[in-house]
């Protein structure tokens, strides 16, 4: 596994984080992540393998996945989300997912669940072994981990190399198919492995410019015009095209991003 050395004290405490929160409050980036579209493929991976029970989502940010999930399918969770950061975790209770603040692996938690999920988010993690431990240690038996992650064996990051735009401060780690594979082996029984997503729009952008952090606004500017393709209609032939290159891609484990479910034994 590809991790940060050294790692500055405020990624490792997660307090970064908490300070930054009102920047996950944008209105370009809430109307994204609420967006039906957004959540699209983690909600079909997660429906194919959960069909119902109590999920907990970790580093759920604003609450949008959970959102999503809750209002289509009503009747089959009962969902809550954990993070570090509070102005993003009252905004997800303003908008009717129940939280659990604090810090997720010293939370005493006084149930079990059938599914915990950590969508883009063990790549910020500076122990991301203990996570996983700790997830596992709050499952039932048979319940299932969700883990989603950039892949570092994508083609964009062939294509690209340094300058693509996730590799930046904030991933302490990166992942293959391989290591992912090995890392939540330790903990559970392996369930599937896929690779996920793919930004033409992205790699055409980082491959031209230069070797930078982009601030987080021009992030969510990026991340609102795509919603929006997503969303539009007259774009239909091309977004076929474009399903048609992920489920390539995909299928040689060479898209932007890995997910992988494990099984508690």
């Amino acid at each position: 596994m590809i991790y940060a050395n050294p790692v500055p004290a405020e990624m490792a405490t997660g307090t970064f984080y908490d300070q930054a929160g009102d920047e996950y409050l944008a209105a370009e980036k809430l109307e994204s992540d609420y967006a039906d579209v957004r959540f699209e493929r983690e909600l079909r991976l997660f429906r194919k393998y959960c069909h119902r029970g109590s999920v907990l989502d970790v580093g759920c940010s604003t609450g949008a996945f959970l959102h999503q999930l809750k209002k289509r399918y009503p009747n089959d969770y009962q969902i809550w989300g954990t993070d570090v950061s509070n102005a993003p975790l009252n905004h997800a209770s303003r908008m009717g997912v129940p939280i659990i603040k604090g810090d997720f692996l010293s939370h005493s938690f006084e149930q079990s669940f059938d599914a915990v999920t950590f969508w883009a988010v063990m790549e910020h993690l500076f122990e991301p072994q203990r996570f996983l431990q700790k997830a596992g240690s709050i499952l039932k038996p048979g319940g299932l981990c969700f883990i989603l992650v950039p892949n570092m064996k994508s083609l964009a990051v062939k294509l690209v190399g340094s300058k693509y735009r996730y590799i930046f401060a904030e991933h302490l780690n990166y992942f293959t198919p391989e290591t992912l594979r090995q890392f939540v082996g330790r903990q559970f029984a392996l369930v599937d492995l896929k690779s996920t997503h793919f930004n033409p729009l992205v790699i055409w952008k980082d491959f031209r410019g230069g070797e930078r952090e982009l601030p987080r606004a021009e992030r969510s500017q990026l991340l609102k015009r795509t919603t929006a393709y997503k969303k539009s209609r007259w774009l239909l032939p091309l977004k076929i095209s474009y399903k048609a290159s992920e489920e390539i891609l995909g299928n040689y484990l060479m898209a932007d991003n890995l997910a992988i479910i494990g099984r508690k034994r």
